[in-house]
């Protein structure tokens, strides 16, 4: 296979087959020769915030010399984005090697009667592979989904553990209530595992609490009276965290408030290595400045934001984002979302949270699409003056920036709105 059939046959996996079990995905890494063993992981779980934790931890990684691997989903543009090794995407041929080694395993699988790998599962052992072949010593390593469950659960022994804010999402797969949600999320938790989390919320901070407690793992949680945001600006937040920093600040590159709570998670994080790595206050400072992460109020183009919010709290702390902003400029907003989510109640709840001075509606390229009228047609009932509607990602975001002026453009609703915007405009898509 060449990488464009390697890439085709990844995505016709949901396919033909499903979820499997945790010792399913440890049996396939047995048999690729346990790569995980050579590789000291810190693990990532939550609802909103986990990728960003990961990019700060590696950014931190780099700066400090640490050669390090970081494992993420989803992919924006290229499913390369998924495995990047010192702040790169791998290349299509390591990409392509890794893939026929680990197909190879599932042939002898299949021949035996077994399931064949889900499409997350055989790109975390396609990951792991990765990552030994290149010799990588250090992974920060995001869950999928849940994280009790997840494929990535097949670590035995992380160095260090992270949790991140916790709320209502795939409900359908990890429970109807934050506690639900948050024992799942706890369940990457090991004995003697440091565990640091967000414990902003009294009702999942118990859960990871309570967690931490009975398998006897050190737990550190952050709050947000643990740092203070000192200026916000187009270009990112200031913040300090006080204890051994003082008056040091940080800078987030991020617009939105929320990063700062994850720049604090990871900064924690990198404390609790200590014991077996060395961070200076000034490489953390600095990892933390040069983190890019793409997608999560991201700044594509001067006066343009894409942000993949699309669940309840991603589209809450979106609306705080804008409404910072909407004193000083004109908002206009370009939105797209997936029939799996309640996208009625994320448009009411942006129409009443932020005024847009225009809306346009767009029709990602997906089979679970909303149709762009329909989304059109829902922000007029909820008080929108002006909406337009067009079929396609690229119409849509070329209408949306003529109606920008000199305001901001704020892409919402769907990662996969992102990514087909940041694909035109990069001149690849996926």
């Amino acid at each position: 296979m060449d990488y464009g059939e390697a890439v085709a046959y990844i995505g016709e996996i949901p396919k033909f087959t499903t979820k499997n079990s945790l010792e399913h995905t440890r049996e396939c890494l047995r048999r690729l020769g346990d790569p995980q063993d050579s590789l000291q992981v810190v693990h990532v779980a939550g609802t909103n915030g986990k990728g960003s934790v990961c990019a700060y931890l590696a950014s931190v990684f780099k700066e400090a010399g640490y050669r390090c691997g970081l494992f993420t989903s989803p992919h924006l543009v290229r499913v390369n984005e998924r495995f990047c090794i010192d702040g790169e995407p791998v290349g299509d041929e390591l990409f392509l090697e890794a893939f026929e080694r680990v197909k190879g395993m599932v042939d002898g699988l299949l021949a035996e009667g077994e399931c064949h790998p889900s499409y997350f599962e055989m790109l975390f052992l396609m990951g792991m592979w990765m990552f030994r072949e290149m010799k990588v010593p250090y992974v920060i390593l995001e869950t999928g989904l849940g994280g009790r469950l997840d494929a990535t659960n097949s670590i035995a022994r992380p160095m260090a553990c992270v949790i991140t804010s916790v709320s209502l999402d795939h409900v359908q797969y990890l429970g109807d209530t934050v506690e639900a949600i948050a024992g799942e999320k706890a369940g990457i938790i090991k004995p003697g595992v440091p565990v640091i989390y967000d414990g902003n919320c009294p009702e999942t901070a118990r859960v990871i609490e309570e967690t931490a407690r009975r398998v006897g793992a050190p737990a550190s949680p952050v709050t947000r009276e643990q740092y203070e945001i000192r200026k916000i600006t187009s270009q990112g937040i200031d913040f300090t965290v006080g204890g051994r920093y003082g008056e040091t600040v940080f800078t987030t590159p991020f617009i939105a408030r929320y990063q700062v709570m994850n720049g604090a998670l990871a900064l924690r994080a990198a404390e609790a290595l200590s014991g077996q790595l060395s961070f200076t206050p000034a490489q953390i400072r600095d990892g933390i400045a040069h983190t890019t992460w793409q997608g999560r109020m991201e700044v594509i183009r001067p006066g343009v934001i894409v942000d993949g919010a699309h669940n309840d709290d991603g589209v809450a702390r979106f609306i705080e984002t804008a409404a910072d902003f909407q004193k000083d400029y004109k908002i206009v907003l370009l939105f797209s979302a997936v029939d799996d989510k309640d996208y009625p109640d994320m448009i009411r709840r942006i129409c009443t949270g932020i005024h847009p001075e225009a809306v346009v509606t767009a029709k990602i390229r997906d089979e679970r699409a909303v149709d762009a009228q329909v989304l059109a047609d829902i922000f007029r009932e909820n008080g929108c003056g002006r909406v337009e509607a067009r079929d396609s990602v690229e119409e849509a975001f070329a209408l949306a920036e003529s109606l920008r002026g000199d305001g901001l453009l704020f892409c919402v609703g769907s990662l996969y709105l992102v990514g087909e915007i940041k694909g035109s405009l990069s001149g690849h898509q996926s």
